[in-house]
């Protein structure tokens, strides 16, 4: 599928200054949640066996309603509406190479590919941190390295993700968090994209 651009506002200096919606409340506050969650299960709640379940649960729960969200939801919370093709990947890697990348209204085919990892993590975190919990496997030692390395490699990837959103926010001069605590970002001009391709 090619890119679709949105060209209806190029020449309309006035009208491509205003914010669209974007982010539904669902989207963001599976976000945040997450978010808050990680980084306190991670951190302080690391040792801490009651509430970090309790977190845990949390996040997972949040997950759950993402995924079902991902399917059902709005636009731009779809995954068929941004979940890139390996070669549209590609594209988008050599346009950032090249500094000629555009700019999507959703998330960018590296940013959508970054969200498949973190919930793939999150949920490989979840169901290991779970299944320690059952008498089933108590204290079976492939089920806690898994654990343990899903938690370390979802440290490195949201460390990722951070840095990701810093370099497209100064990139295309929009505050990508702030975006996602609002639900707005800039409206379109005609060399942005309003998703990425889901087929080559």
């Amino acid at each position: 599928m090619a890119h679709i651009a949105l060209a209806t506002e190029a020449d309309d200096p006035a009208r491509s200054c205003r914010s669209v919606k974007v982010w539904d409340p669902i989207v963001r506050v599976f976000h945040w949640t997450v978010a808050g969650g990680v980084i306190a299960n991670l951190t302080f709640l690391r040792h801490q066996e009651t509430p970090h379940i309790y977190v845990g649960y949390a996040v997972v729960t949040a997950l759950a309603i993402r995924l079902m969200w991902g399917v059902v939801g709005r636009r731009h919370a779809r995954f068929s509406s941004f979940i890139p093709g390996p070669s549209g990947l590609w594209r988008y890697f050599r346009a950032m190479a090249a500094r000629r990348e555009p700019r999507y209204i959703g998330h960018n085919p590296a940013g959508a590919v970054m969200i498949v990892v973190l919930m793939v993590l999150l949920a490989t975190v979840g169901t290991t941190g779970w299944m320690m919990g059952l008498d089933l496997f108590w204290g079976v030692g492939w089920v806690e390295t898994l654990h343990e390395v899903a938690a370390n490699i979802l440290i490195g990837a949201v460390a990722l993700h951070i840095f990701g959103a810093i370099f497209e926010s100064v990139r295309h001069r929009e505050n990508l968090p702030l975006a996602m605590i609002t639900g707005y970002k800039r409206a379109p001009t005609g060399t942005d994209i309003d998703h990425a391709p889901t087929a080559d």
